[in-house]
């Protein structure tokens, strides 16, 4: 608990600095984001005014100091020039879609790469081997916005399987927690949740690829490592099954590194979540943040950010105290 307690504190300068950076960085880029919310027949006296209202005329330390003060005591992330309500409510309401098509995604993620990742190295330089190492390196390769384009052509266009965008075409369930799967599930609306979940196949298999790769490669390459180790050779020779051994006392040690990739590619695929997002027209935080940076909404860049590495401190911490649960070797104290 002390570990931990320490972590989280260093987290909290970790997002300061961030706040710090995104917060001076946003406000030189080039343009004029109010010229551009209130269109170009706007007068200067009109600009002026928004520019007071929002503290925009202040020295820029000023400016950051009533940012933090906002945050620390109010829970406001400044009021968005696109939607003009605070950030904070709006990625109130979309965090959740962004939360469900990444764990989704993670889901999609560890459930093929793990057994593709022990079938490869356990026939390695075989078939199913040749295949995976062929499947991460296109899951790697292969550009996001292109793989979008061509699933909506052969799912949604040419095969008619799954819907091109959004998150639901009926009635959304009823609201437990934003999670549409979930509260389809618990509220017994199996239509809602056959709705949502064609449309998050497509986002989420799309999103999945990258960390499905990556987690394959890292499987395979620590599975051989611990297929040669002397406890492993020893159960084979006991007459252990292979199956057995693979999957209950290999993988066990061979995941502690995998648990480390997977810690970070979570809040990874929440940044990387911007083209997937806006391909498929997904209602999530990162969609919002692709829109914030072309309309120059510099508090919703600047929420964003802050979500994002909120979610890097929160996953490291928690992936730290997973360490010492895979492997009792581990001390966290160390």
């Amino acid at each position: 608990m002390k570990y931990l307690i320490k972590r989280l504190f260093y987290g909290v300068f970790v997002l300061i600095g961030l706040s710090i950076l995104m917060f001076f960085l946003v406000r030189v880029m080039p343009g004029d984001p109010l010229r551009l919310v209130l269109g170009p027949m706007a007068t200067e006296d009109q600009v002026e005014l928004l520019k007071h209202q929002m503290g925009l005329d202040r020295p820029i330390h000023i400016q950051y100091i009533k940012y933090i003060e906002s945050i620390c005591f109010k829970g406001e992330l400044g009021m968005s020039l696109v939607e003009r309500r605070d950030v904070s409510d709006i990625i109130a309401d979309k965090l959740p879609a962004t939360v469900e098509l990444v764990l989704v995604a993670v889901f999609i993620a560890v459930v093929v790469a793990i057994p593709l990742g022990v079938a490869a190295a356990t026939h390695r330089n075989g078939l199913i081997d040749y295949l995976g190492r062929i499947l991460a390196l296109s899951g790697v390769s292969l550009p996001q916005f292109w793989v979008c384009l061509l699933f909506q052509l052969a799912f949604g266009f040419f095969l008619n399987l799954l819907p091109l965008t959004g998150r639901i075409t009926g009635s959304p369930p009823i609201h437990i927690t934003g999670l549409y799967l979930f509260d389809s599930i618990v509220t017994l609306n199996f239509r809602a949740f056959a709705d949502s979940a064609a449309h998050i196949i497509g986002p989420a298999f799309v999103l999945s690829l990258s960390p499905l790769a990556n987690v394959t490669r890292l499987v395979r390459a620590s599975m051989i490592d611990e297929l040669h180790k002397d406890y492993a050779l020893m159960s084979k020779a006991s007459g252990i099954p292979e199956i057995l051994i693979h999957y209950k006392y290999v993988l066990k040690n061979a995941f502690s590194s995998a648990l480390t990739m997977i810690g970070f590619l979570i809040p990874l695929m929440i940044g990387s979540a911007f083209v997937v997002e806006t391909v498929f027209a997904w209602p999530g935080i990162a969609r919002f943040g692709a829109d914030s940076i072309i309309n120059n909404d510099f508090n919703g860049v600047v929420g964003v950010a802050l979500v994002v590495g909120a979610s890097f401190v929160i996953i490291n911490i928690i992936v730290d105290a997973l360490y010492a649960v895979l492997d009792p070797r581990i001390r966290l104290e160390r």
